[in-house]
């Protein structure tokens, strides 16, 4: 954790340094969906943190795992946490890179792009292209991405117990307005 919030703050100390078009944004919302044979589970986290360079067409985003709520039980939580995510050995996922298209992000508009990065979840780390929708207006950034993680990418184990409980393929949406 202490690597992911030393990355995050040296990103933004140093964008803040060199740049005058930075977007950061505090409160996003990152959900996730896991739709298996015997189970449904929803999750949100309000935590998502993030920053975008508009002059590099730079980002990261990141979220604490311990942060998801909505679970179809707290012994659900629970486990997520502790068996799965171990969210005390790898307490943030994160995924940070460029924005491939060549766009303008210093006026309004609205653009749909790919970014490449890389994503980090459950410690692992892979290079991912992830689409997203950018609409700048007024000095207000919003993202809007959907995406599929799939949990053996991350070395996710699900006890073979529960996997009819709990997808091997994840839907993951995420929504962050970020401002000057």
């Amino acid at each position: 954790m202490r690597k992911a919030l030393l990355f995050f703050f040296l990103l933004v100390v140093k964008a803040t340094v060199f740049s005058q078009n930075l977007y950061v944004g505090n409160h996003g919302s990152i959900k996730f969906r896991s739709e298996a044979r015997q189970e449904l589970i929803d999750a949100t986290s309000e935590k998502l943190k993030s920053i975008i360079d508009a002059d590099k067409k730079t980002f990261a985003f990141s979220v604490p795992i311990s942060s998801f709520t909505g679970f179809n039980a707290e012994l659900q939580r629970e486990h997520f946490n502790e068996k799965y995510m171990e969210s005390s050995k790898f307490p943030t996922a994160f995924f940070k890179g460029k924005i491939i298209e060549d766009v303008d992000l210093k006026k309004n508009g609205t653009w749909d792009v790919r970014t490449k990065g890389i994503l980090s979840i459950h410690g692992v780390e892979q290079e991912r292209i992830i689409k997203a929708t950018i609409i700048i207006r007024n000095g207000v950034l919003t993202v809007t991405s959907k995406f599929n993680v799939l949990l053996k990418d991350h070395q996710i184990k699900v006890p073979r117990v529960v996997h009819e409980k709990i997808a091997t393929e994840i839907f993951v949406d995420v929504n962050a307005e970020l401002k000057k």
